[in-house]
């Protein structure tokens, strides 16, 4: 059997990621540029920034990720691309570059919902890793449980109800004074503080609930700072609160776990970089004897890999888009 090539792009976000791989394991280029950088100067990400750097960056990455793969275009079997979910600008960008390389190589279009990607983002590590399997999509835009049932077919189980993880991350920092992107900030800090010196409640969505809330959260820690916060260090501020996401989270994969009967649980999304959040639930595994698949750090922020990856299973399904594929920037799973 002939090895399958898939190019996947991603700029669903302030993000271009460029991946290049093959037979859906074998990452042989993942080239991210990003203007992060930028986006500090405003507290956040401002759409219309993104989609100009999207437009400047997209094709020297492309460029990079061929080079750095050691293949040319004409290896290529298919062109694969995140159309949604994300912000409407970005993801044209990285629609327009797949379409026209679809058209130009005249090789197949897959479009991919983003969200997939970093559900499969693990498939670079673990090698013998196939569905069924619990999904645990931790991001700045989504915090979801989601019982993955094939490559294709999906089952949430919870959802977040008002913000997500990364989102409530992100506030809270700006809210401190620390500075964007808050959840790398917030992980760094946390070490130095004590989780336990302010107890911050933890949102109850129901008994048996899988639904997560963390608006609640982040407007106690803005209450508690108005009030007493000079009379706490900020390390244990920040210890406190993070250790409050993390116990609603632990949670829900335990119910989780004890509802599916699932015996691996697979973690994706920027948030499944956090230090203090994997080594909580390599101790619930533990405890619980389920398998625990981390990400490596390279493959937890937006990247083309991921989107590489769930192309190659579309692609064996003889799944493909034609060129009306349009971006859904509110795109569900």
């Amino acid at each position: 059997m002939s090895d399958i090539v898939i190019l996947g792009i991603e700029t669903s976000c302030d993000e271009t990621g460029i991946g290049i791989v093959k037979n859906g394991r074998e990452v042989l280029a993942n080239i991210i540029s990003s203007s992060s950088d930028i986006q500090k100067q405003f507290g956040g990400i401002v759409p219309e920034v993104a989609a100009r750097k999207q437009l400047e960056f997209i094709l020297p990455t492309l460029d990079m990720a061929i080079k750095s793969s050691g293949l040319s275009y004409g290896d290529i079997d298919a062109i694969s691309v995140s159309y949604g979910p994300g912000l409407e600008g970005s993801l044209l960008v990285g629609l327009i570059a797949a379409k026209t390389l679809s058209f130009l190589l005249k090789k197949p279009l897959i479009g991919v919902n983003h969200l997939e990607g970093h559900i499969f983002s693990t498939f670079s590590t673990y090698l013998d890793l196939t569905p069924p399997f619990l999904s645990l999509l931790i991001s700045g835009g989504h915090t979801m449980l989601v019982l993955v049932k094939d490559y294709g077919v999906y089952d949430v189980l919870g959802d977040t109800l008002d913000d997500a993880v990364g989102e409530a991350f992100d506030k809270v920092a700006k809210l401190l004074g620390l500075g964007y992107p808050g959840g790398p900030i917030i992980d760094k800090m946390a070490k130095k503080g004590n989780p336990e010196a302010i107890r911050f409640p933890r949102a109850n969505t129901g008994k048996d609930s899988l639904d997560f809330s963390f608006s609640g959260l982040k407007t106690a820690v803005r209450v508690f700072m108005e009030k007493e916060g000079k009379n706490h260090k900020i390390e244990d501020i920040v210890a406190s609160f993070q250790e409050a996401v993390i116990d609603a989270i632990i949670v829900r994969v335990r119910r989780a776990i004890e509802k599916t009967k699932e015996t691996k649980l697979v973690l994706g999304g920027g948030v499944s970089a956090n230090s203090r959040l994997r080594k909580r639930l390599k101790s619930l595994s533990r405890d619980m004897g389920f398998e625990l698949y981390l990400p490596p750090l390279n493959m937890c922020t937006d990247n083309g890999a991921m989107i590489g990856i769930v192309g190659y299973y579309y692609f064996k399904k003889g799944i493909f888009s034609d060129l009306s594929l349009d971006v859904k920037s509110s795109l569900s799973l």
